[in-house]
C-alpha cells in the first residue's frame, strides 16, 4: 500500500490511485479475513454446533463489499478527472513501482489460492483471487501508464481507471454473489459431484441405491445427509458397518465430513438394478446397472421411482 500511495504522489495519475485506492481495501479484507479464518477454526461448542465455520462466508461478504466500494469511488474520481483534467508525471518511474507490486501479490495470490482449494476455505480462496485481481490490474496499470507515456494523450488516465474501476466492481460482485450463495446454503455441486463419483468408483454391492442426497458446507465442514438403500435381511450391526464405511470412505477420499444417513430396506422393485450376489429374497434377475450422477442422488426418491 505504501509503495502504490508512493507511486501516486509520484505521479498524480488517477490510474495509479486505482491501485492504489484497492490496497487499502486489500489490507481492511485481509484483517478480517485473518480473524474469521481463527474463529472457523474453533471446535463446535453448545452455542454452534455445526461449528464457527458460516463466519467464512461473512468474511468473504465484507471482502467482496469493500471491493465494490472501491470500484465506486475510483469510477467516480475518474469520471471527474475526465472532464476536469490535471497534470501527471513520472509515469515510468510509477510503472516500476506498481509493477514491482503486481508481481509480489500475484504470488501471494496464487499461493493463497492453492492452499484455499487444499484446505477447502472460501476465505483464503476469496483473499487469493483478490490478490490476483489485483495483480492484473497493476499489470495493465503497468502497460497503460507506458501508453500513456509514449503517446502523451493524457486523458488515457481517466479513461482507462473507468475500465479498471468497472472490473473492480464486477470482482466485488462476484466475491459478494459467492459469500450470499454460501449463506443461503446454495448447493455446492463441485464438492457434491466429487463425492458422487467417489461413491460409485468405491461402491459395494451392498449399497442399492443413494438418493434425497443434500450437502451443507460451513467453512472447510462439510455435511450430508441422505438416504441409502440397503438388503431388508441385514441386521442392525451390518447396517451400521455400512454407514460407517461410506462416512469413513468420503473423509479419507474427499473432505473433513459429517454424515446423517437413513437407510432405507429394500423393495422388490429395486431387484432388477440390485448389485447382491445370491440374494435370498430376490423377486427378478438383474438387468440394470444404473451409474450414480448428481441428477440420480439428490432425487427424494429411490432410483425405480
Amino acid at each position: 500500500m505504501l509503495a502504490k500511495f508512493s507511486a501516486y504522489f509520484l505521479t498524480s495519475s488517477n490510474f495509479v490511485l486505482t491501485d492504489a485506492a484497492e490496497s487499502i481495501v486489500n489490507i481492511l479484507a485481509s484483517s478480517f479475513a485473518f480473524f474469521s479464518i481463527y474463529l472457523a477454526a474453533q471446535p463446535r461448542d453448545q452455542n454452534h454446533p455445526y461449528g464457527h465455520g458460516k463466519i467464512e462466508f461473512f468474511s468473504v461478504f465484507i471482502e467482496g463489499g469493500l471491493i465494490g466500494l472501491a470500484g465506486l469511488v475510483i469510477l467516480f474520481k475518474s469520471g471527474y478527472n475526465i472532464f476536469y483534467p490535471h497534470e501527471i508525471k513520472e509515469l515510468v518511474a510509477g510503472a516500476i513501482i506498481i509493477g514491482a507490486t503486481g508481481v509480489v501479490n500475484g504470488g501471494y495470490g496464487y499461493y493463497m489460492i492453492k492452499r484455499g482449494k487444499h484446505l477447502r476455505s472460501i476465505t483464503l480462496e476469496a483473499d487469493g483471487k483478490h490478490l490476483i485481481t489485483d495483480m492484473v490490474t497493476s499489470l495493465g496499470l503497468v502497460l497503460g501508464l507506458l501508453l500513456i507515456h509514449f503517446t502523451q494523450i493524457l486523458i488515457l488516465d481517466s479513461i482507462l481507471s473507468v475500465l479498471v474501476g468497472l472490473y473492480i466492481v464486477y470482482t466485488g460482485y462476484k466475491l459478494v454473489r459467492k459469500s450470499v450463495s454460501g449463506l443461503m446454503d446454495e448447493a455446492d455441486f463441485d464438492i457434491v459431484t466429487e463425492v458422487v463419483s467417489v461413491l460409485n468408483e468405491k461402491r459395494r454391492d451392498q449399497w442399492i441405491d443413494i438418493h434425497n442426497f443434500r450437502a451443507q458446507k460451513y467453512g472447510n465442514d462439510l455435511h450430508i445427509d441422505c438416504h441409502l438403500t440397503l438388503p431388508n435381511y441385514l441386521d442392525l450391526i451390518q447396517v451400521h458397518d455400512e454407514v460407517k464405511r461410506i462416512d469413513q470412505l468420503i473423509n479419507e477420499q474427499v473432505t473433513k465430513t459429517e454424515l446423517f444417513i437413513h437407510t432405507d430396506p429394500c423393495v422388490p422393485q429395486c431387484c432388477h438394478y440390485c448389485r447382491m450376489p445370491d440374494c435370498p429374497i430376490r423377486s427378478e434377475a438383474k438387468t440394470e446397472d444404473i451409474t450414480w450422477t448428481l441428477e440420480k442422488v439428490i432425487r427424494n426418491k429411490k432410483h425405480f421411482e
